[in-house]
Order: structure tokens, then sequence, then C-alpha cells
């Protein structure tokens, strides 16, 4: 189970996928042992063949995925909602999937007039917004609140942290309002947030 797992990692670490005898290197076990392996992990869906033979990941791991979203989401409601009340704004938790910015779980706040509606399931690039900015802000070890204005809705502003320290989760938490956040005072409560979403993850 060791030495599949391993696979799934060295190959989810390999965008342009690996033969098995590159999947053999970097594991140091033998090609015997990688086919067998692959012919397991490929059974399950985990593992799939490209049409030049390169092994890439399975969508059978992106059911396993959306199987643990629940799971997740139910963890971070708890810091959702403080958030949301704290700041007076919509908060969010965003996950990596596809490449994209998915926001996972949305909580609005209860004591405001007007708010920024934000649907859970919205996708953006992580290079747009504060939410995906701060994923590859974490990608790069920094743990500092990220600010947006405009750049995924006109009128709309962020500020989200990245959520460290959690296996296997590439994840920020933030908030969006219609005006701006000050990052003095939201910011702390932001990093709060993603502290207290990593505890109840870990």
């Amino acid at each position: 189970m060791d030495r599949g797992l391993r696979l799934l990692h060295v190959v989810a670490d390999a965008p342009g996928g690996l033969t098995v005898t590159e999947a053999a290197n970097r594991l140091g076990i033998g090609r015997a042992a990688v086919y067998r392996l692959v012919s397991a992990l490929t059974g399950h869906g985990m593992l799939r063949r490209d049409g030049d033979g390169r092994l890439r990941l399975g969508a059978g791991l992106l059911h396993l995925a959306r199987r643990a979203q629940p799971l997740l989401a139910e963890g971070a409601l708890p810091a959702l909602r403080r958030l949301a009340e704290q700041a007076g704004a919509t908060a969010h938790l965003t996950v990596v999937e596809g490449g994209e910015g998915v926001a996972l779980a949305v909580v609005e706040p209860s004591s405001t007039s007007f708010h920024v509606a934000y649907r859970a399931g919205a996708r953006h690039p992580l290079d747009r917004g504060a939410a995906g900015r701060a994923i590859l802000a974490g990608r790069a070890g920094v743990a500092e609140p990220v600010s947006s204005s405009g750049e995924l809705q006109a009128g709309a502003y962020g500020l989200a942290a990245p959520v460290l320290d959690v296996p296997g989760l590439e994840a920020s938490v933030g908030v969006v309002a219609l005006a701006p956040l000050d990052v003095d005072t939201i910011g702390p409560k932001v990093l709060a947030a993603a502290r207290a979403i990593t505890a109840a993850l870990s």
C-alpha cells in the first residue's frame, strides 16, 4: 500500500505524466513492481495511461475527492461562521480542484443589510482574486493575508489567507465584501480562521 500511495504522489507531481521506467527510478524500485502497482491502481481508476502510455492520475481520485469535500466543508463551517460575523462579510473556504479555485463552503453574515452573494461551487483561476492568490502564496510558504479589488467581480473586495499544514489539501479562507476591507483589522481574523480550519481538519 505504501508503494502504491508513493506512486500516486510521484505521478501527481509530474504534470506531463511518467513512463513506468521513470516512475521506477523515482521510487527506487523495479519496473516489475511498478507494473503490478499500475495494474491494481488502474483497475480502481486511480491511474490511467494516456495515448503515449504515460501514467497519469485517474478519474477515481476525483470521485474520492468529491466524497471528501462535504467532510472538509463541515469541519470548516464553525470558523467560517465566526469569520462572517466578525468581519460583517461573506466568508468562504476555497480549495484547488483541476488547477482552479473552487468555493467549497460559503457563509453569509447575519448582521448586515447587504452583502455579497457568493455561490458554493463557483470556480476561478488561481491567479485572480484574493482566494486563489492566497493559495499560490501558501505554495510559496507565505501565510500573510492577500487582498484584491474587482478581480473576479467589479465592486467586490476580497481578503484571504492560505490554509496550511493540512496534508493533501490546498486551500484558503477569506471574506468578500462590497466595500474595501481593512487588512490591519480583518487580516488577523482571517488568519485566525485559517488556523482554526487547520486545527479542525488535521
